[in-house]
């Protein structure tokens, strides 16, 4: 499905997570998804995907033997082993005999239907692929690192454990243990045996073997291991003894040494190439790859891959390497840790190739507007890639990550300045990077509390447009945060503070509100204005440099989540504006009128120029084709990209390619077929838009919501099955790959965990007791600590010894002390308890040391506290965390400060705990109002904060307001609007009170929101809100709901006409049968006009009765001022996926202003308004609505009779549109009306039929009207025009195709015989594209000299009108000879296709 696509990177720490069969076809396991890639020695192609893993792939294998080298195995962290087929990228079956996450697994490469595989737990399985049958056996309980099946011997296997370990298994005998191979003494990372059967190669080199030169043997095979404690060992399989011993170099690279105590970073992979029996590659420290010549003598036996260029290894240390032969090239495969897959020549130990990988969320990506395809991508392991997509080298990738340190989330490039390339990140740094320099990049001063949303080069606005002491910027940089702000940064002077662009906003536009936090922004190419998106769902276009408001486009209700402005290469739609939101609809909205002809007031936009919907989760991203005008990708959470022809609003192809949420998308610069997509799957993918399966994104729930359920499921379970034993829990399954964190270390699996021993494997017996019941420890009287236990312990002596003790206190007391005796220290410490107050002190300080040797440090506290010294005992009690409310009720007795400084110890401690509450109840008791507020606060405790402060401090004091509106924020966040309402109310922000309640966007609350804005005294609010209510009850006809709401504001008089024709409209249409009566609530305004009276007569007596609207109205019931104002609000373009109600809506706005032109006796007005009445239902399909609508207007089929000099013939070219569709009516209700036989001649479609059978009882005298308004001349050569044009059109778009066909074909064969056919081709065709290109001129041309009355106003197609006649002609003398001669002209002029030709010919010949 795709061209090319950057992988995810492989997992790390992995010890077979790689391989290549013979056929060059290179595997490798990234997160849970294994990626196939197709490599030679001088190119590689990502060709697929295996996907169906649900944790970490762990190892992965193909079959080494011929005829199945298509089939390949792999095993998982979730306990699986995988069979699969490469050609098909489907599964053959699956394993789930382990119990315990697999962490090895390899291909017998003497069987080939054995496969072994090995866990956690040391459970090792034998698995046969032809028959199904499996076995297992336990020859260590220790954690299996690796394995690897012997070449030579179908039934010997070795495996390498956590703790140091080699064991040789017989896996035909039950795993019996051949031989136990000690001598590492740390984990066994890789072993991999000799492809030389025999063990008489290495026999001349002794110098290094542990044995002596007789015990060379020919029997057995030579194994190679590698471990964490840095060394290579060579192994005899015939002795059970090492041979060989080979260490690793410390190799210095960048200028520094590797310190070889570091072992944390050290992974030790070894690899024995077929062929090569005397030959070992190895890697090493720091992601150097080693070729060992095991004869070699002297020190040094290594020689270093890339050594002619130390860029071309690897930084990082090497996990995996695989090798194959090619076209009789030996080539080495290797993955590292810095994320790349490099290709080796065996041969000169030289790079060949490096395809780049991706670890974490592809968040952006941007072609460079000034290198020809140059793509920039921002991904979550904190570095920037820019990939030359047009290089001979596929895959010609660099890496930038200095000065980078968290996610990079946007991206932008300078529009004039080549290699200049701005960067934000997910901690709020924002940078500029010059790609064609080695420098760091500069960083902006300015940080953003949160994460870098968007990136955007525009030109300055005030001050920077002032200009600065190093002048005057073309462009700065804009960037938009989590935060909501937008900051404008001077792209010279980064270490100058950036400016918040909502001050000048709100200055320029005199807002008191609040601003909506900020979620997007573009520019429109020409500088000239730019769109902000916000978290409430409105957009906002302001003008630069001022940044007044023009208009504001209220139609998402959901976070803005991308905004994108047309090019503008055309001028028709460089007013366009596509936005993206949470609700999965796309909308594109036409802001010409608004940017030509701005006015002084704010123009609110609430109807879209086209709606894209298919999706079915938040859009992400979206993308203009600078090729096509109407072409627009999009990208969204339900892991689709999807292509949209805009102004059809139709669906043109869509790319499901990805594994995950796709995040981000552009259009190529250079290939109008190609798009670029990222997402959450770690890749980038180019694809065709020409070769895509699918036009449409999925239907159904998403894909996000589908894998989280599952992943609640598997929690839950987890859980609910979890066990203690022994007072330890077992360790937690593998965490599931979509909870992976996009950071640096997301796609590396970490170590597996150490196995548990035998006792927590096997839980011990329940012991039972039938006599006496089990006395739990907690019903045991437990005896409390002394606090004197060294001098306590001295009481416990023989009793010779205690009664010389009491000599010698005698002694003491008549001061008379023995020789060496001091109580209360040594042997005498406890006479310190019967001694003055100093041998006390010395007893404490004793007892001080027993306690602390012991651990004992509450008892040390209550000694100091007891001796007095306070201050100590706290200071203690603080430095081990063990502050409580006894010693903190103690504190105020050593002084204020030392209080003070305590509760501060104690609110941090509580803080640890989570026990914020409380805290700030401590803070109050030393008048640390501010502090206690302030804490609550940062902790998200708003309610209590708030409490506090309007308990304790004035009713006006500033911090009251700032929290309201924090916490509004949060709780509009969280979609707890109504809170959220009070909160701004409390805080006296009303506006923003009314507009939070109306972001539910259904009737009750948008009523709700209008009324709070009325009473809070915001009208222009308010009546924008009651409008966009009385439209929702009007689309659930609840005409009087939607009657009352609009009767609150004077000023929305001309909405309650428009409805009121829109209720009359539906009632009409119901009561006919057209469409469904529904259920809906009459608001009654009709029932005094019931009779027999005509429509305008009714209207017009309604209005005056019920609205005192009439033609002698004055003031804001003036019918000049009510049209007016109905003028200015927009009507959508009629499509035909409108819904009936919408349409009825629509129509019923024309007739209002046609209704109140016909009382202003406009008459040139109301025909027009009149005319896209009709037309509109006429255009979005709804024939039947058509129909009724005409015979309400104009019962007698006569138009003048909304003419105010009531004059039959209508004048102007609206009235002449109008009139002719009421006669098209007419004719096809006679056509329908005639029973025409539809055996022979024509049918009542106007297909031609063989015969000429006429009707025999067809006497009608006349049509009932004039026909020759159908027949006009001016009409047929516009319509005939439009026709060639759209033929010429449609050659153009299949010869694109034809041509794009031949350059595929013209790849694979001979460039002269491809230019014989072009040839050949070209004389068999005589249209060229040369050709087709100057009709289409000349026809524009044609049709610009045509009438433009003709063209503004349509009329219906002429040449179907004229074989509607003719046909009609032949059964019926009501048609005149005449017509029917003007009906043959026109035909044999016009109808130059051959549909009309071939209807025509029956009429013209006879």
């Amino acid at each position: 499905m795709h061209e090319r696509c950057l992988p995810a990177a492989p997992n790390w720490y992995c010890s077979r997570c790689s391989d290549v069969s013979g056929a060059g076809l290179f595997g490798f396991g990234a997160k849970n998804i294994i990626y196939l890639v197709q490599v030679s020695a001088s190119s590689c192609r990502v060709v697929g995907e295996l996907v169906g893993h649900r944790d970490l792939v762990s190892s992965f294998c193909f079959c080494p033997h011929t005829g199945q080298s298509h089939i390949c195995v792999s095993s998982s962290c979730d306990g699986t082993v995988r069979f699969w087929d490469t050609d098909t990228k489907g599964l053959l079956k699956e394993i789930t005999t382990h119990q315990n996450p697999v962490s090895a697994v390899h291909w017998s490469p003497v069987d080939k239907n054995l496969v072994v595989s090995g866990d956690e737990k040391g459970v090792i399985v034998c698995h046969w692929f032809n028959t199904g049958d499996s076995s297992s056996f336990f020859p260590e309980p220790r954690t299996v690192f690796c394995l690897s099946c012997s070449p030579h011997i179908w039934n010997h296997v070795a495996v390498g454990y956590k703790d140091g370990m080699i064991v040789l298994v017989d896996v035909s005998k039950k795993g019996d243990v051949l031989h136990r191979l000690r001598g590492h003494d740390d984990e066994i990372h890789s072993v991999s045996w000799s492809t030389e059967p025999g063990e008489s190669a290495l026999c001349s080199r002794t110098e290094d073997s542990e044995g002596g030169p007789g015990d060379a043997s020919t029997e057995g095979c030579f194994l190679a291991s590698g471990s964490r404690d840095q060394t290579v060992r060579v192994w005899s399989t015939a002795r059970g003894k090492a041979v060989m011993t080979l260490k690793l170099p410390y190799l210095k690279k960048r200028g520094s040494a590797v310190d070889p105590g570091v072992k944390e970073r050290l992974w030790l992979n070894v690899h024995w190439p077929k062929g090569r029996g005397a030959q070992l590659i190895s890697s090493c420290f720091s992601g150097e790859l080693l070729l060992w010549d095991l004869l070699r003598t002297g020190k040094q036996k290594w020689t270093l891959f890339g050594s002619s260029a130390d860029a071309q290894g690897h930084n990082r240390i090497i996990f995996n390497t695989s090798s194959f032969v090619t076209s009789g090239r030996s080539l080495l495969l290797s993955t590292s840790m810095d994320r790349e897959v490099k290709c080796w020549d065996m041969s000169s130990l030289e790079l060949c190739w490096t395809l780049p990988a991706l670890g974490g969320f592809v968040y952006c990506l941007s072609f460079s507007p000034l290198g020809s395809g140059t793509l920039a991508l921002g991904v979550g392991d904190n570095m920037i890639r820019v990939w030359n997509t047009q290089s001979s080298n596929h895959y010609d990738t660099r890496s930038f990550w200095q000065g980078i340190k968290s996610k990079v989330t946007a991206l932008a490039w300078h529009p004039q300045r080549e290699g200049t390339l701005a960067f934000g990140t997910d901690d709020g740094k924002v940078g500029i990077y010059d790609v064609f320099s080695s420098k760091p990049p500069q960083i902006s001063s300015s940080y953003h509390k949160k994460t870098i949303y968007t990136l955007a080069w525009g030109p300055p606005v005030p001050p920077l447009s002032f200009g600065s002491s190093k002048g005057k910027p073309a462009y700065s940089l804009y960037s938009c945060a989590g935060e909501g702000t937008i900051l404008q940064h001077d792209p010279y002077q980064l270490n100058s503070e950036a400016f918040n662009i909502d001050k000048l906003i709100k200055n320029t536009n005199n807002m008191q509100h609040k601003l909506s936090p900020h979620t997007d922004l573009n520019w429109k190419p020409d500088g000239k204005v730019v769109a902000i998106g916000n978290e409430d769902g409105c957009i906002d276009v302001y003008e630069a440099p001022s940044l007044r408001l023009l208009c504001s486009i209220q139609q998402h209700h959901k976070i803005i989540n991308t905004l994108r402005w047309h090019h503008g290469l055309s001028s028709e739609l460089s007013c366009l504006l596509a936005s993206g939101s949470s609700n999965a609809i796309v909308y594109v909205h036409d802001l010409k009128h608004v940017l030509e002809f701005p006015g002084d007031s704010v123009v609110v936009i609430t109807e879209p120029f086209r709606r894209l919907s298919g999706h079915t989760a938040k859009i992400t991203g979206l993308s203009w084709s600078h090729h096509h005008d109407d072409r627009l990708v999009t990208v969204c959470y339900d892991g689709t990209a999807q292509v949209w022809d805009v102004l059809q609003e139709a669906p043109v192809c869509n790319y499901r390619g990805h594994h995950g949420n796709v995040l981000c998308v552009d259009w190529s610069p250079v290939d109008p077929d190609v798009v670029w997509t990222g997402g959450k799957d770690f890749t980038v993918h180019e694809w065709r838009v020409s070769q895509q399966e699918f036009d449409k994104p999925p239907k159904g729930k998403k894909m996000v919501d589908l894998k989280e359920k599952k992943k609640k499921t598997k929690a839950k379970k987890s859980s609910a099955g979890g066990a203690v034993v022994n007072g330890n829990k077992p360790p937690t399954a593998a965490v599931d790959v979509s909870e992976e964190e996009d950071d640096a270390s997301s796609t590396s699996s970490s170590l597996p965990p150490i196995a548990l021993s035998e006792t927590q494997r096997k839980p011990l017996p329940a012991v039972k007791i039938k006599d006496k019941p089990e006395v739990t420890s907690s019903l045991k009287k437990k005896k409390p600590r002394s606090m004197l236990p060294l001098s306590t312990s001295m009481d416990h002596r023989p009793k010779d010894e205690l009664l010389q003790d009491c000599v010698t206190l005698a002694s003491v007391t008549h001061n008379a002390p023995p020789a060496g005796c001091i109580p209360g220290q040594g042997d005498h410490i406890h006479l310190g308890l019967f001694s003055d107050r100093e041998a006390l002190r010395r007893m404490f300080e004793a007892e001080e040391e027993g306690h602390l040797d012991a651990g004992h440090f509450e008892s040390v506290v209550y000694l100091r506290l007891w001796s007095g010294d306070l201050q100590g005992a706290l200071q203690l009690a603080t430095e081990r965390g063990e502050l409580n409310d006894h010693l903190l009720s103690l504190a105020p007795m050593a002084g204020f400060s030392v209080w003070s400084g305590a509760v501060d110890a104690y609110v941090k401690q509580l803080c640890l705990q989570e026990q914020f509450v409380k805290a700030a109840s401590h803070l109050l008791s030393v008048n640390k109002l501010h502090d206690a507020i302030d804490l609550l606060r940062s902790h998200k405790l708003y309610r209590e904060a708030i409490v506090l402060v309007k308990a304790r401090l004035p009713q006006d004091e500033p911090m009251l307001k700032e929290l309201y509106q924090t916490w509004a924020a949060v709780l509009e966040k969280d979609g707890h609007f109504s809170a959220a309402a009070k909160c701004y109310l409390a805080a006296g922000s009303s506006f923003d009170a009314a507009k939070v309640v109306s972001r539910k966007n259904e009737a009750s609350s948008l009523r709700a929101a209008a009324e709070l804005a009325r009473v809070s005294g915001e009208t222009s609010l308010s009546q924008s809100l009651s409008l966009r209510c009385a439209k929702e009850l009007a689309l659930s006809h609840d005409w009087s709901a939607a009657q009352d709401i609009l009767r609150t504001h004077d000023a929305l008089l001309v909405h309650r006409l428009h409805f009121s024709l829109a209720e009359f409209l539906s009632q009409f249409l119901s009561e006919a049968g057209v469409i469904p009566a529904g259920p809906g609530v009459c608001s009654g305004v009709w029932r005094s006009a019931n009779g027999p009276i005509a429509f305008q007569e009714r209207v017009e007596r309604v209005w005056g009765e019920k609205f005192g609207v009439s033609r002698s109205s004055e003031g804001h019931c003036s019918v000049k001022a009510l049209l007016q104002e109905l003028k200015s609000v927009e009507s959508p373009q009629p499509t035909a996926n409108v819904q009936l109600k919408q349409v009825l809506l629509s129509v019923s706005l024309h007739l209002t202003r046609a209704f109140l032109s016909f009382l202003s006796e406009e008459e040139a007005q109301t025909m027009e308004e009149l005319w896209r009445a009709v037309s509109w239902v006429k255009d979005t399909g709804h024939f039947s609505v058509f129909s009724e609508l005409c015979h309400l207007l104009f019962p007698d089929g006569k138009v003048g009779v909304f003419s105010s000099l009531n004059s039959s013939a209508p004048s102007s070219a609206a009235a002449l549109s109008l009139q002719s569709f009421v006669h098209y009516l007419r004719l096809y209700e006679r056509w329908w009306s005639c029973p025409v036989s539809k055996e022979n001649g024509v049918t009542q479609n106007g297909t031609e039929q063989t015969d000429t059978e006429e009707h025999p009882n067809e006497t009608a005298p006349d049509l009932g009207f004039d026909a020759t308004i159908l027949l006009c001349e001016s009409t047929a050569a516009v319509q005939a025009t439009q026709r060639a044009m759209s033929e010429i059109q449609d050659k153009l778009s299949i010869m694109m195709t034809k041509h794009r066909a031949q350059e595929q074909e013209s790849e694979e064969q001979n460039g002269d015989a491809m230019h014989e056919q072009d040839t050949a081709a070209n004389r068999e065709d005589p249209e060229t594209f040369l050709s087709l290109t100057k009709k289409m001129s000349h026809y524009q041309k044609e049709l610009s000299e045509l009438p433009d009355s003709i063209k503004s106003f349509p009329r219906p197609d002429v040449l179907e009108c004229c074989l509607l006649l003719l046909h009609f002609g032949r059964f019926s003398s009501a048609v005149s000879d005449a017509v029917k001669q003007q009906s043959k002209d026109l035909l044999q002029q016009f109808g130059t296709t051959s549909r009309h030709q071939k209807a025509t010919q029956k009429f013209t010949t006879t």
